[in-house]
């Protein structure tokens, strides 16, 4: 009803989605082997127990994603669900209550090629990335799909000049000014002795998280803009102790980072110089492609005696351009291997 390891997957099971009880889920399966596989969300809505047709919970399983193999938007899903919902309930209700017994166990429904008025002739318009991520991590407690900041990683360099997990390695000196960019995952809020509030933020990029203290008078001053799923760039001090390492924010801005920003993927150019070239590196830099997969397209610039040639890779061939990836580059071709990076 959980998790359950699939392979090398993790199955996300639907009772782990938000309102969504284990009978729901058992009444969902059982159903499903009585009646058939769900062919839309009408039939999903039509074969369904009356447990199964609560408003909050269909809108839960949409907001998590559970409906996305039957062919319609969640946006599209949302804005008919309860208009569906109300339908299917009522006459379920007087089934139940045996109006209808005499004739059958279907009728009084829907049957199974007409439908209710629902407009899902199209896939339908997709919520923005953001709002279809905000929700799926409400609903999951985490993102599935994918990463807000996924193809982002050009916007947040600009921004910070450390990275996260370079600070929580301990690389950075105790005291060192740093700015850091990322996705604000949450706040917690303090109060000192004196009744002033503070708050400590975890703070994310895509590799990495570190804690975020605001104590009172920084706290005043960016309260509004430190929500989470708000993407900023915060300056402050590295703060080294036993417990660990986090930064004391000074300041915040928020970064407006749109869906043409994680759209734009400029290639990352790899110099590959052509003494270098043998099987076992060939095999290594294709792993390490593979381990690293993202967004952005990937070249090789292979650099002979007198020429050069670029060589652009299958479009499938996309990475995601990490700290972690940067670094294995370095180490597997040399120091100056990145000639373009977005």
């Amino acid at each position: 009803h959980t998790f359950a390891p699939v392979g090398s997957d993790i199955r996300f099971g639907l009772a782990a989605i938000r309102n969504v009880g284990t009978s729901v889920v058992d009444s969902i399966v059982a159903t499903r082997k009585a009646k058939g596989r769900y062919t839309s969300f009408e039939d999903f809505l039509r074969k369904s127990e009356l447990v199964v047709c609560n408003k909050r919970v269909i809108e839960s399983l949409i907001k998590a994603g559970a409906f996305d193999s039957l062919g319609h938007s969640r946006r599209a899903l949302y804005e008919v669900h309860e208009a569906a919902v109300e339908v299917f309930t009522g006459q379920k209700r007087e089934e139940s209550q045996g109006q209808f017994t005499l004739w059958g166990d279907d009728v009084g429904l829907p049957d199974a090629n007409s439908t209710v008025g629902l407009d899902l002739s199209g896939t339908g318009e997709e919520w923005p990335r953001r709002t279809l991520l905000g929700f799926e991590r409400e609903m999951l407690g985490l993102y599935v799909s994918t990463h807000p900041l996924a193809g982002a990683e050009r916007v947040l360099r600009k921004h910070a000049d450390h990275p996260i997990a370079a600070i929580n390695a301990g690389d950075v000196p105790d005291g060192t000014s740093v700015t850091i960019a990322g996705l604000v995952a949450a706040v917690q809020k303090r109060v000192t002795k004196d009744g002033r509030i503070w708050a400590v933020a975890s703070v994310e990029d895509l590799d990495a998280s570190i804690e975020v203290l605001f104590f009172p008078k920084t706290y005043e001053l960016v309260a509004e803009q430190l929500t989470p799923d708000t993407v900023v760039a915060v300056r402050g001090r590295v703060n080294q102790r036993d417990n660990g390492v986090s930064v004391v924010g000074m300041d915040l801005a928020v970064l407006d980072i749109s869906d043409d920003d994680l759209q734009a993927d400029p290639p990352v150019v790899i110099n590959l110089p052509v003494e270098k070239v043998t099987d076992d590196l060939v095999d290594e830099l294709r792993s390490s492609l593979l381990r690293h997969q993202g967004q952005a397209p990937v070249q090789i610039r292979l650099k002979g005696r007198t020429a050069v040639h670029l060589l652009k890779l299958d479009d499938s061939v996309r990475v995601n351009t990490s700290s972690g990836f940067v670094s294995e580059m370095k180490a597997l071709i040399g120091p100056d291997c990145l000639a373009s990076l977005p």
